[in-house]
């Protein structure tokens, strides 16, 4: 095996301890850090790399820039019986996004809705973490946010002008796992791109564009095309015009506005024209939640839904030994493997972690088993 495919196989233990060593050393509160180490092991149990603990560097750059609040006190600015808005308190959008679903969920209990914006937050993960939060206690939930990068073309466009706005959307069932929808509005997450350069796997073509509008392929230079140049970027979701490009631009737009702007966080545009040096991404999150025992007979909706799935499951497959699947499966089976084998981390994340512990003067303790 090339050396830069050596996989280290940890436990999520491991893996959450190493984040907490981290998280800690920055000066973080205990109950921010579990909070926060819990999601990104989670994210990595899925699969989901691009937005697990290899989040850490980034989140290290932007605490050394200034804008991100080690100690946030997130409050709620206004609310009533079925709305709240929240404020981050320019910290790290997990532990917010956490109580603010929870809080939506609690609202729609009570009166059959319940819809929560949040202010002046940052990065919060995996965006379908919160949604299931909700479908597990028995609602639907749809959940949408801004991005601090701008790397997004609109269609047609030849400078990025978007983040990568992602779009969650969960539904209880009445047997097994809940739906759950969770995408990013572009063709794929900028991080995504970066798991890529890691791997040294090239891109898909429809991924990211140059300023002329060819593919790149290249993961290296896609990832710096992402974050660093003023031309080119991550093609909307649908890849180009003739696929359906112009509808992944859209709901790119309808993210924006219902995550972020409903609530008065930025657009990352005007944030990275005006911003000065340490001043917060003021991203905003959006959470809705409904009771469907409002709407119709307690659990029918779930056993519907469980017999809608376990339908569009039966469709003849093209190929048999690849069966059709309803949205969450991947992830869920994933996390079902993982805990079993171990979340597989490769030298170019390992490198970084360590950079990243050895600067906050914790121990790096990821290399104990390889592979």
């Amino acid at each position: 095996m090339d050396a830069k495919e050596r996989l280290v196989y940890v436990t999520p233990a491991l893996l959450k301890r190493q984040i907490e060593l981290v998280l800690s050393a920055w000066g973080m509160t205990p109950d921010k850090v579990n909070v926060i180490a819990d999601l990104l092991v989670e994210t990595d149990l899925r699969g989901i790399e691009s937005h697990g603990a290899s989040m850490l560097p980034l989140y290290d750059k932007m605490r050394r820039a200034g804008g991100l609040n080690m100690t946030p006190q997130p409050r709620i600015v206004k609310e009533n019986a079925a709305t709240a808005l929240m404020d981050g308190d320019a910290g790290l959008g997990h532990p917010v996004a956490v109580e603010a679903m929870n809080l939506a969920v609690t609202k729609c209990k009570a009166i059959g809705i319940g819809a929560v914006s949040v202010v002046n937050s940052h990065h919060f993960g995996a965006t379908g973490l919160y949604a299931e939060m909700a479908a597990r206690q028995g609602v639907i939930a749809l959940v949408t946010s801004s991005a601090r990068t701008v790397a997004v073309l609109p269609t047609g466009g030849t400078t990025p002008v978007l983040g990568t706005n992602p779009i969650a959307f969960a539904a209880p069932a009445g047997r097994g796992d809940p739906f759950l929808l969770d995408m990013s509005t572009s063709a794929v997450a900028a991080n995504k791109v970066k798991v890529y350069a890691y791997h040294q796997t090239p891109l898909p073509v429809g991924w990211v564009v140059d300023g002329s509008g060819k593919p790149v392929t290249d993961p290296t230079e896609g990832f710096r095309t992402c974050m660093e140049s003023d031309v080119g970027g991550l093609m909307p979701m649908g890849g180009t015009r003739e696929t359906g490009t112009h509808k992944g631009y859209g709901l790119a737009v309808m993210a924006q506005l219902l995550g972020s702007t409903l609530a008065g966080g930025s657009f990352s545009p005007f944030r990275s024209r005006d911003a000065k040096p340490g001043t917060p991404d003021n991203i905003g999150h959006f959470f809705l939640a409904l009771d469907p025992d409002f709407f119709r007979a307690g659990g029918s909706f779930e056993d519907d839904v469980s017999d809608i799935l376990d339908h569009l499951r039966a469709t003849p497959a093209v190929d048999p030994g690849s069966p059709v699947i309803v949205a969450g499966e991947p992830e869920f089976a994933r996390r079902a493997e993982r805990l079993k084998t171990g979340i597989p981390l490769n030298d170019a994340f390992l490198d970084e972690v360590k950079a990243v512990a050895t600067s906050a003067a914790v121990d790096f303790i990821l290399d104990s088993k390889v592979q």
